[in-house]
This record gives C-alpha cells, sequence and structure tokens, in this order.
C-alpha cells in the first residue's frame, strides 16, 4: 500500500497505468474503491491516481479539524508532490465538492474536472432545506454505523438484482471510523465556492444520475454559470453513479477526457511563418 506524508497526515493512494494523469476523488465514507469499476478501463488510457482522503480508507483518522478546503489542500500537496502536471481531476460527491474547491483555489492546476452527483455548496437557504441538513446530523450523530449503512444501501441500490452491491457497501461502510465520518459530514454541511465558480477556468462535464439525490435541475443550473462546461444525466442510476451504470458512466467520462486532450494537443500558436513580411 503506497504511503505519502502530506499536511501532518499519512495518506493512502494508488498509482497505475501510463498516460496523462487522472485524480479519482471519492465520497464521503469511501475510498479508492469507490472506482473499482473505472480502474481497468481509465488505465488503458491515463496515468490514474486515487486518494484516500485524511479520515477515510488508509489514510490517518484523526477526525479533528476537518473541512472541504482542508482536504483540496492536502490534494494540491498530493498533486505537487507527485509531480503530476496539469490532472484531469474527477469527484464524486463529497470528491465532486472537493475538486470545486481545488479548482476555485488553484485554477491552473486542472486540465479538466468531472464533477459526479454533486454541487458547489450545501448551504441551508430555505427552511426545508435547514430541516433535512438538521436531520441529516442528528441521525449521523445517534445510529450506529451499521443502521447507517443499512438504510444508505437501500437508498443507493434498491433492485432486488443489486443485493451484492448493498452487501459490498455495507461492508465498506462499516469499517469507517466513526470519528471521521462525522467530522468529514460536519465538513460539507455549511460548505460552498458557488459565488466563485467564473474562477474555473478549465473545461467541467458535470455528471447526473436522473435519480440522485438532488435533482438535475440543479446542476443545469450551476453549469449554466460556468464558461466551458456541460451536464450529462445518466438514466436509471442513483447517487452511486459509477457504480450501478459503470459502463454508460466510464463512455460518458472516457469521451470527454478525450474531446479535452484533442483540444490540449492543437497548437495554440501560430506558425512562424505566419509572422514573415511579404514584401
Amino acid at each position: 500500500m503506497p504511503q505519502i506524508r502530506l499536511n501532518d497526515c499519512q495518506f493512502h493512494y494508488t498509482d497505475q497505468g501510463e498516460g496523462p494523469p487522472l485524480l479519482l476523488l471519492h465520497g464521503l465514507g469511501s475510498s479508492e474503491q469507490d472506482w473499482e469499476y473505472q480502474i481497468p478501463a481509465l488505465t488503458a488510457h491515463y496515468r490514474v491516481l486515487c486518494l484516500d482522503m485524511r479520515g477515510h480508507g488508509g489514510t490517518d483518522k484523526s477526525g479533528k479539524g476537518y473541512s472541504i478546503a482542508l482536504f483540496a489542500k492536502d490534494c494540491l500537496a498530493f498533486i505537487e508532490a507527485m509531480g503530476l502536471q496539469k490532472p484531469h481531476i474527477v469527484g464524486l460527491s463529497m470528491g465532486g465538492m472537493i475538486a470545486f474547491q481545488l479548482a476555485t483555489d488553484a485554477p491552473d492546476v486542472p486540465a479538466s474536472l468531472t464533477i459526479i452527483n454533486s454541487a458547489p455548496e450545501v448551504i441551508p437557504r430555505r427552511p426545508a432545506e435547514y430541516w433535512m441538513a438538521g436531520k441529516r446530523l442528528f441521525f449521523a450523530h445517534i445510529l450506529p454505523m451499521p443502521t447507517i449503512a443499512k438504510g444508505l444501501a437501500r437508498l443507493l441500490f434498491p433492485k432486488p438484482e443489486q443485493q451484492q452491491h448493498r452487501d459490498t457497501f455495507i461492508e465498506r461502510w462499516c469499517a469507517n471510523d466513526r470519528k471521521s465520518y462525522l467530522a468529514s459530514l460536519r465538513a460539507i454541511v455549511g460548505w460552498g465556492v458557488s459565488n466563485q465558480l467564473d474562477r474555473i477556468s478549465c473545461p467541467v462535464l458535470v455528471v447526473s444520475a436522473d435519480r440522485d439525490y438532488t435533482p438535475v435541475e440543479l446542476k443545469r443550473e450551476y453549469v449554466s454559470r460556468m464558461g466551458d462546461a456541460r451536464l450529462e444525466v445518466i438514466e436509471d442510476s442513483r447517487h452511486a453513479t459509477p457504480v450501478d451504470q459503470p459502463e454508460a458512466f466510464n463512455e460518458v467520462l472516457l469521451g470527454f477526457l478525450a474531446q479535452v486532450d484533442s483540444n490540449r494537443a492543437i497548437p495554440t500558436t501560430e506558425p512562424a511563418e505566419a509572422g514573415l513580411s511579404t514584401h
């Protein structure tokens, strides 16, 4: 298990494949295992790196001082330490929030962003939103981890034929450090960079499941406020799109990345001859 020390924390990461660098950022309560259905497809074209956020997976779990800004700072330190030049960054749920934060803090770093079932803020603004945020925090703090895992598994994978996905999710979720999970959840609620989207200068792909927690229209709205951004909707999918619709998701992601790489390969300067006098 490769390890690297960044910002006074010991991180677990994976590094596979060859080609342009691509950094995958997992969701809340997960790890690099989020991407098991993407790694084979991506490593055929890219150097694929996965970083377990602090408090998650094989990374240290202090459960103290967590914030989305700190997670993004850790990612930037990782990118620098690994010598990654203009990596593509792909983030699922909380990982998408970290990607948004990173791209607004350091707009010159990413070659592209792919945001999956996420948003540029989790700030309650209406009474119903305050109620939902408070309820989520309350039950997360009082319910045992196995109870939370079973409830989430049913939401993410409700079909009878998805039993294996439910079982795998519950097993992995119950391995979470409770203190670190709660600290990460608190880091999400109230976070936002929605007023800084104009700082993002790279191409952006937003992927939304048609049955995500938040409606497609919410993603459509914030996509409309970014420059080079587009929305792709994956049908018959819920919040864990890379798991429940891996083939459709991989096709959309690889198509986007190939287009970005192709555009980057086009020379942006005119040939020297163009500057010669014709007299």
